[in-house]
């Protein structure tokens, strides 16, 4: 076998494996050894939700609302607003709620989401923190199931749901967002089912407070880095679908930044934390990998079987193999170029895969050039 018959094969291989055949490992490993549901005596431990905010008045009273009418005892909730140099109405408007046991913390400087939990997280005294963000909104049992699997001491953090809302105005590339949350709860559900999911939500996961340490201050990824650190200490971390959190979907744009600040800290994170990639170190090596790992790889394996297959094109197999291809990026193009041929599913997906490979390329640049901003950028419509 030549090389490039060996490139094609094995890069092939990988994506088959990324796309479809992890999900598939996880239902039959799922289905054949699962882990030990989480279990134990159902209470009610004290809880403390952090929402680290910044520049939000538009949202923020609802939020506070929307925390204060959660179903769960008042008596063991505490609610704490971290304002991230906030330069808006953000501080005054929550401050309201003061008289309703809602703790403000105004820091003057803007540091990033990961310096105001370090900060904010080592004063709180109750069992349970919750992480959240300020767009969203939870449920009112939310926090009750969020809770529940904290019963069984070997849990060390719990993720909830994230669920997209859309208006009337969605296009296709936002309900591709939304397909992509949906498979990527999928994965999280079957990975929590066999021991652990890799990671969290941002907007909406707890941890056990005694097992919080501080993290870089420019970290990028807290809610990947807290949990992972917490499973290298031996727990679990549970993804419990039924503690659930709503937002509405950004713009295309929006959605496509978010996309390259998430995997240009998943870069961060696999240059910092070296452990991840032992086996002998982490348990969730295959898991890391496969979730993880090999996606950061994608637009290289794309890139390498386009030019094995053109290097190998005097063959039959190869030259049928290169026009599929062609097809491929040419309906990817004409749906970047034409928003309406979107709807066309066989334009949508080759559309939504070349995006997401792009937006790889994006985040490596950024992270490899210091680019990738620690402070979350709204981006322009």
């Amino acid at each position: 076998m030549t090389a490039p018959i060996l490139l094609f094969w094995t890069c092939v291989f990988l994506i088959a494996y990324g796309y479809a055949g992890y999900p598939a490992l996880l239902r039959a490993w799922g289905a054949l050894r699962p882990a030990r549901p989480a279990g134990g005596r159902r209470r009610e431990p004290t809880v403390v939700i952090v929402l680290v905010v910044h520049d939000e008045e538009a949202h923020i009273e609802g939020r506070i609302k929307n925390l204060l009418a959660l179903d769960y005892p008042r008596d063991r909730l505490e609610i704490v607003i971290g304002s991230d140099g906030s330069t808006d109405e953000t501080v005054a408007r929550a401050r309201v709620f003061e008289g309703a046991g809602v703790r403000i913390t105004a820091f003057r400087t803007r540091r990033g989401k990961a310096a105001v939990i370090s900060e904010l997280v080592p004063r709180c005294r109750s069992e349970i923190v919750v992480l959240a963000d300020a767009r969203q909104r939870f449920e009112a049992g939310t926090l009750r199931a969020l809770v529940g699997p904290f019963a069984d001491p070997r849990v060390g953090a719990v993720s909830g749901q994230l669920i997209l809302t859309s208006g009337p105005e969605t296009t296709p590339a936002i309900r591709g967002i939304g397909l992509y949350w949906r498979i990527e709860s999928a994965i999280r559900l079957g990975e929590s089912r066999i021991d652990s999911t890799i990671g969290a939500t941002g907007a909406i996961y707890a941890i056990r407070r005694e097992l919080f340490d501080p993290i870089p201050n420019d970290t990028i990824l807290d809610d990947v880095l807290i949990p992972m650190r917490i499973v290298g200490r031996g727990y679990r971390v549970i993804f419990e679908p039924a503690a659930r959190a709503y937002d509405r979907a950004g713009s295309a744009r929006q959605e496509f930044v978010r996309k390259v600040r998430t995997i240009a800290g998943n870069f961060q994170l696999f240059t910092r934390e070296r452990w991840l990639l032992d086996p002998f170190r982490n348990r969730l090596w295959l898991q890391t990998v496969s979730h993880k790992l090999l996606r950061l790889f994608g637009a290289l394996l794309f890139a390498t079987v386009l030019t094995a297959t053109v290097v190998l094109s005097d063959r039959p197999f190869f030259l049928w193999a290169l026009l599929a291809q062609a097809v491929f990026y040419a309906s990817a193009l004409c749906g970047g170029v034409n928003e309406a041929a979107r709807r066309i599913p066989l334009i949508t997906v080759p559309y939504t895969v070349c995006l997401l490979q792009w937006a790889t390329v994006v985040a490596f640049v950024r992270f490899l050039t210091g680019r990738q901003r620690v402070a979350w950028e709204r981006a322009a419509n």
